[in-house]
């Protein structure tokens, strides 16, 4: 039997408990098991699976017998991952791609070479992020946390469309809690998602982008109704990224944070389960729908006219790319 409804929304309105393991040992009682699913002869690309909720991911995907297509910066830890996902005895094939979602050239380039590896494709999960203490600036002179976690994912969902839709694919994005925290920025009223250099934060910066991408989310799914959509946020995970960005957090936090695979639990879920095909363009975690809002100011700051401005933004800022 599956938590009660009032003690799982008392924990995601608690975000101590919802966040950390404790939320998802609870909630994890009444969930099927992964190695329930099968993806057998279906194919996942997955952006960022080197380490910690990607790695877990596509270990669990591989587990379902998945066919996986894996983008990453680093050819060595991309085949490092490959020959480990190998020892699996149900993974199907397993492909890389050499690619920096943070470079616009670069994703256009590694979208081309992924349409060629799979021309069906089940889903595509981005999941590639990174959180700088300083601004880093990309090739393309955009703001890196900004490119890797927003224009980087809308070029290549852009130019896999006609493979998504030909499919009639998923795409799961990672985003995080953080995003709560966030306003979203309305760049028709002069705002920028960009921090300058000056008042640069990274932490926000982070949960800007991250506050994008669930908007984002939500708008592909009104505008493309043959593919599915989904954003999650995985709660409190113990994972490299929070071990070298946010020590401090970390340390105070260590004895609650989940394991990496409890934080990718949903993701993998995402792309197996076929309830996520009736509610495309949710927030989920914990395999459940959440709000996207929590505090008023953030759902004040979430206009229509924000919304379609960002759409915009982004749209103008991949143009370049398109072919």
């Amino acid at each position: 039997m599956g938590l009660g409804s009032a003690l799982d929304g008392l924990l995601d309105a608690t975000v101590v408990p919802g966040f950390s393991r404790i939320g998802y040992t609870l909630r994890s009682s009444g969930f099927t098991p992964l190695t329930q699913y099968s993806l057998a002869g279906k194919t996942v690309v997955v952006t960022g699976p080197t380490s910690g909720l990607g790695e877990s991911a596509v270990h669990q995907l591989a587990s379902m017998g998945a066919d996986l297509v894996l983008v990453g910066r680093s050819a060595d830890k991309l085949a490092r991952v490959a020959t480990d996902l190998s020892a699996i005895s149900q993974c199907g094939r397993v492909d890389t791609v050499v690619a920096d979602m943070a470079d616009l050239v670069s994703v256009r380039s590694a979208s081309q070479r992924i349409a060629e590896l799979a021309p069906a494709m089940h889903a595509l999960v981005h999941n590639a992020g990174a959180l700088t203490k300083n601004q880093v600036l990309t090739a393309q002179g955009i703001e890196s946390t900004i490119a890797c976690h927003v224009l980087g994912p809308h070029l290549m969902t852009t130019l896999l469309l006609p493979v998504l839709h030909a499919s009639r694919g998923r795409v799961i994005t990672v985003s995080s809690g953080g995003m709560y925290a966030a306003t979203l920025t309305d760049i028709s009223r002069g705002q920028s998602p960009q921090m300058p250099a000056s008042s640069y934060d990274g932490t926000k910066q982070y949960a800007i982008a991250k506050r994008l991408q669930v908007t984002l989310n939500e708008m592909w799914a009104e505008r493309e109704h043959d593919i599915t959509f989904a954003a999650m946020h995985p709660g409190w995970a113990d994972t490299p990224g929070v071990q070298s960005s946010l020590p401090a957090f970390r340390l105070l936090t260590k004895p609650l944070l989940r394991t990496p695979a409890q934080g990718a639990d949903t993701i993998s879920w995402l792309v197996a389960d076929d309830v996520v095909t009736t509610h495309s363009g949710k927030f989920w975690c914990d395999r459940a729908v959440r709000d996207i809002h929590r505090l008023p100011r953030t759902k004040k700051s979430d206009t229509e006219n924000a919304r379609m401005a960002l759409w915009s933004w982004c749209d103008e800022q991949i143009s370049t790319y398109l072919s």
